[in-house]
């Protein structure tokens, strides 16, 4: 039986007041962005007071942004929930742990039982992987589960690139990156971390990399539709119209095998389907692409051969690449270009990384490939892609009747409401649903529709190692900072938190918290011990088991994969070494790194083939609308630091961003508001005319509308914003990937007076 909308009030917290005490500093790794910065906090009492970059650390030498400078403030939040909420006549009222998970056990495990695993839905975002808790957990959760409804923010933002990549190398986090410290020359598109600090590509100080990229005489070339913090750096800007980025990778692409200028090296007996793709960018002429491109068809030659000559280079692309109609297509080129260029895989041009905690490297050979579409969604039969489904079909998948219809939904770190096409729709569709579980620390757009809310406690007060980002870091290192401020009493460890429910959904309920952990470390030991290339191979488990040191089962699962890992690393070896481990620069990875069936670069696998006919197609269009964009703030990171004072103020501003041409043309003036609309809706924002955004495109930033009822977030509900992906419906996606078009989709604007 579905909720009613009785009213959601929330109980009103203590004060967030902390007792003073004793000054000292603890070392913490910031979990505020991809670029994992230490931070050197300082403490009065259970007090962070204020946060510093640590100069010794490892990875980030000192630097630092101001997300991590506002740690403090972000750690002690007052709108953060400091108990659990359960939902009883219709309102979210406190309750204890004992009480929330005995409402979860209660509800989930009948409705399975009723409908189905398939009934519950699973939503993963953007923070999970910013925490050690969100890494260890949810595969746990998802095991349990056997639910095919797994909804994550990669649909969002990245999912092209594993798509491409599992397509290229068979393994869908072989991700590439640019080696910056060490590269010639540098081609971005999409991409601006000078402001979001870099993203599939760890790298703190990413600003400090392109300027010194530049002082040692090597070359930028940018390519956004906005002049972007990152673009004004650069050697050479290119404001490309958006969307268009596949079709000038495909005409790069052609002039190097056109002018004869590839060079594979020492790939050259590990690629496969050379040719196809010389046949396959045939018509991708620069002279084609280029009104669709709005480029000189002489500088795309210029480019190619520049990045051809260049002693080394990489090409990367992020979400302005992703996010777009093409985004498995352009992101597959950029490591075609990277293959052809002989810069794959090699110092100064695009490499694998080697995690601490990533599985001890196996033999070269095939491997089991990569597959998409092994099932669809239920609704509109879209395809999985990493075992994901869009986000884009959540509402549906929801409100539309029927056999399979997800009636519950567990969210983790995520608000969809905000983040997915049609918020509007989706906020009605968690109305219906039959029971909802939110681990989130703020009553936030999606967490307010929870039955129960489970909070984690602050930042500092959780343990912390990048289980995600190291995998995609320019630089192998460990760290490890364990929790800086002992937990508050009346909080729950952030792990146990995610054990509870593994047992509580997994018909476990009661069951001690470390049981998660003791099974976890079992089943991974007797694979290990299995596998002739592990280092552990032939030995015993319990033996091994009882080795393991670490004060908690998540400490132990941290040493156990640091002891199987390629390093020869212990959890004790990074206690001794607050600032990290350095394991030095990136190296060749070719061929152990891939697992594709022919043990080989697939350069033109048959999805992508089948795809490139859509983007033949796209030769002729000529978009009349204006199209809009997206941007990042550095002091925003999605949604989720609007709450912040110190982050919520400056640039930091929701304001359309228009070209003072089309701003003429329009009759728009700089601070009035515009009505702006599209598919899925229209939302109304201030004008900001600047001439860093280029004619026919404007600009909105994601991750604002905080203006719901319900939420309790006072200093992002100051200055709400407008949700930008309320102008979408959800139907523009990405064939391959699922993921949705947030870029390049045309508006129309109309003055409000």
């Amino acid at each position: 039986m579905s909720r009613t909308a009785a009213a959601r009030t929330a109980p009103t917290g203590g004060d967030g007041a902390e007792p003073a005490g004793e000054t000292r500093t603890a070392l913490r790794i910031c979990p505020l962005c991809e670029a994992t910065c230490g931070l050197t906090l300082t403490i009065e009492g259970t007090r962070v007071v204020s946060a510093r970059g640590d100069r010794d650390d490892v990875f980030s030498r000192g630097f630092i942004c101001p997300k991590g400078a506002s740690f403090g403030e972000l750690d002690a939040d007052p709108d953060r929930l400091r108990t659990p909420l359960v939902r009883k006549d219709g309102e979210l009222r406190d309750a204890t742990w004992a009480e929330a998970f005995d409402a979860i056990a209660a509800r989930i495990r009948p409705l399975i039982e009723e409908h189905g695993a398939n009934a519950v839905g699973v939503v993963l975002g953007n923070p999970n992987v910013h925490t050690m808790a969100g890494a260890l957990y949810p595969p746990v959760l998802l095991s349990v589960l056997r639910s095919r409804n797994l909804f994550t923010a990669s649909t969002l933002d990245q999912m092209p690139k594993h798509v491409s990549s599992g397509l290229l190398f068979g393994d869908a986090v072989a991700i590439p990156v640019p080696d910056l410290d060490r590269t010639d020359h540098l081609l971005l598109l999409g991409a601006n971390p000078l402001e979001s600090n870099g993203s599939l590509c760890t790298a703190a100080d990413f600003p400090g990399k392109l300027k010194a990229l530049r002082r040692r005489g090597g070359t930028l070339t940018v390519v956004d539709p906005r002049r972007t913090r990152t673009a004004q750096l650069a050697d050479r800007h290119v404001p490309i119209r958006p969307g268009t980025d596949a079709l000038l990778l495909a005409a790069l692409t052609h002039v190097l095998f056109e002018e004869r200028l590839t060079d594979l090296g020492r790939l050259a007996d590990h690629v496969e389907h050379l040719r196809d793709v010389e046949a396959a960018v045939a018509e991708f002429t620069p002279e084609a692409v280029a009104a669709a491109c709005d480029m000189d068809a002489a500088e795309i030659r210029t480019i190619a051969r520049e990045l051809a000559a260049a002693p080394t280079a990489a090409v990367y692309g992020r979400i302005g690449s992703c996010t777009v109609e093409y985004g498995t297509l352009a992101n597959w080129l950029v490591d075609v270009l990277n293959v052809l260029t002989g810069n794959l895989d090699r110092p100064g041009g695009a490499l694998f990384p080697l995690s601490a905690t990533a599985p001890a490297p196996r033999p070269a050979g095939p491997g089991r490939g990569f597959a998409l579409g092994r099932w669809t969604s239920r609704v509109s039969e879209l395809p999985e892609a990493k075992s994901e489904l869009p986000m884009a079909v959540l509402a549906e998948e929801i409100d539309t009747p029927g056999e399979g219809r997800i009636r519950a939904l567990i969210s983790i770190a995520a608000n969809p409401v905000l983040s997915a096409p049609d918020g509007d729709r989706l906020d009605r569709a968690l109305e219906q649903l039959d029971f909802m579980v939110s681990v989130d620390p703020y009553l936030n757009e999606t967490s307010r529709h929870a039955d129960v809310v489970l909070p984690p406690p602050p930042p500092s007060q959780s343990s912390h190692f990048d289980f995600a980002f190291n995998a995609f870091a320019v630089h192998n290192q460990a760290r490890y900072t364990p929790a800086a401020v002992p937990l508050e009493g009346g909080r729950m460890d952030e792990c146990e938190i995610h054990a509870r429910l593994v047992l509580a959904v997994g018909g476990m309920h009661g069951a001690p918290p470390e049981a998660v952990d003791d099974m976890v470390i079992e089943k991974a030991l007797s694979k290990a011990v299995a596998e002739a290339h592990s280092p552990v191979h032939g030995q015993d488990v319990k033996e091994l088991t009882a080795q393991l040191s670490g004060r908690t089962g998540p400490e132990r699962r941290l040493d156990m994969m640091l002891r199987t890992g390629p390093y020869d690393l212990t959890l004790d070896k990074l206690l001794e070494n607050p600032h990290g481990v350095d394991l030095g620069p990136l190296q060749p990875r070719v061929p152990e790194v891939l697992r594709t069936r022919s043990g080989r670069i697939e350069l033109l696998p048959g999805p992508i083939a089948d795809d490139l006919p859509r983007l033949r197609s796209a030769l002729d269009e000529r978009p009349e609308a204006l199209v809009l964009v997206g941007r990042r703030h550095l002091r925003s990171n999605n949604s989720w630091l609007h709450n912040v004072p110190a982050l919520n103020g400056g640039s930091n501003r929701c304001t359309l961003q228009i070209h003072p041409d089309d701003a003429a043309r329009l009759g728009l003036h700089d601070g009035e508001q515009v009505r702006i609309a599209a598919d899925g809706g229209q939302v109304e924002a201030p004008v900001e005319i600047t001439d860093t955004v280029r004619t026919g495109v404007v600009s909105l930033p994601h991750g604002w509308g905080h203006s719901r009822p319900g939420v309790r977030m006072s200093v992002a509900a100051s200055r709400p914003g407008v949700n930008v992906n309320q102008l979408l419906d959800g139907s523009r996606l990405d064939p391959l990937s699922g993921t949705a078009v947030l870029n390049g989709f045309p508006v129309e604007l109309n003055a409000t007076r």
